[in-house]
């Protein structure tokens, strides 16, 4: 059986590195095209000698006609703003395409420009393009050509909340939520924060009420509300290298009519357990148990936990995934997989 041919556009980066890793190794694809930030005589297995015997290929500046020559479908794992002016090329040379960063994400262009400073320079696709979280866009991917591949925090967050929301469980006015990222989180280049000295043994919040990912997990939950919802992020930074901890705080909503007594946590332990029965990638922990940032790490996996205060009516939930992979890179490969008719778990 002939395999799709994927070229992976941003490879030397973080969650470029982690997507040509997990090419290598998938049965379905073959990875013919890679590229870096700049022009450079290396192979990508010279870059990352893991690789050797594995992956064989140039790992030059961008060519937009090369990746078009020699791919079905592209990643690209850009910086935020650069995708939109790349998008339309292969699309109209007949190309699939998931984008990492967040150009085709939100959907409000005014939105997109109040928090990444930049007018959105392609409406037109970003009408069609499937926001690439497969537990609630599944049917939408498996036909889509552009899919907008979720942030990680916005994965984490949004996995640890969609049950409740959409079962209107939960007060969705008063959700907050604390979130902890590894330091790849913020990608791989020069900065004085991101630093070995600066970071470890150390913890900090940044961006309160300003990160760009607080858009998007409202349109995520607002989509399933079915009403305008708006959360409280706070995002942390942690010293390890990969993984998210998200723990959100919910007040639940009060009674039905006819309903003697609010949920308890093993009542809304089993609406989880019901919403993610047929998903491959979540983990409903049973009472008592809550997940941790060591069990998902290097994999594609969201773990859930949660417990519910029932005298003060709140709710505790609590989800681990690892960023590169749920929160970008593994879900890339899933959203691959649903696209192109592969089995979803392939490669992963």
């Amino acid at each position: 059986m002939k395999k799709l041919r994927v070229g992976v556009v941003g490879a030397t980066g973080y969650t470029g590195e982690e997507l040509v890793k997990l090419l290598s190794r998938h049965p379905e694809a073959e990875l013919t095209y890679v590229s870096g930030k700049e022009d450079r005589s290396e192979n990508i297995q010279d870059i990352f000698p893991y690789l050797q015997g594995k992956v064989d290929l140039p790992c030059k500046a961008f060519s937009v006609e090369e990746a078009i020559e020699k791919c079905d479908l592209v990643f690209l794992s850009l910086p935020h703003t650069i995708s939109m002016g790349v998008v339309p090329v292969l699309l109209k040379a007949g190309k699939k395409v998931i984008d990492i960063s967040a150009d085709y994400r939100l959907k409000d262009t005014a939105v997109y420009e109040k928090f990444y400073k930049v007018p959105h320079g392609d409406t037109a696709n970003l009408s069609h393009a499937v926001y690439g979280l497969p537990e609630i866009h599944r049917a939408e991917i498996q036909s889509a050509t552009l899919v907008a591949n979720p942030g990680c925090y916005p994965t984490g967050a949004a996995l640890g909340l969609l049950p409740g929301v959409k079962e209107g469980i939960f007060d969705t006015d008063t959700i907050q939520i604390d979130a902890k990222s590894g330091v790849t989180g913020a990608g791989r280049k020069a900065s004085k924060d991101l630093l070995f000295p600066e970071v470890n043994e150390s913890l900090k919040a940044y961006k309160l009420f300003e990160h760009q990912h607080v858009p998007e997990i409202d349109q995520a939950l607002t989509e399933v509300a079915g009403k305008k919802v708006s959360v409280v992020f706070v995002p942390h930074l942690i010293p390890i290298n990969r993984g998210i901890l998200s723990t959100i705080y919910v007040k639940l909503a009060p009674p039905a009519a006819g309903q003697a007594k609010k949920i308890t946590t093993e009542e809304l332990l089993a609406v989880y357990k019901t919403f993610y029965a047929k998903e491959p990638f979540v983990k409903v922990y049973d009472a008592g148990r809550l997940p941790e940032i060591k069990n998902v790490t290097n994999t594609n996996f969201c773990d859930i936990g949660l417990k519910v205060n029932e005298e003060k009516g709140l709710a505790v939930i609590v989800t681990t995934i690892d960023n590169l992979d749920k929160g970008a890179a593994g879900q890339a490969i899933q959203n691959m997989n649903i696209m192109c008719g592969f089995a979803e778990t392939s490669g992963l």
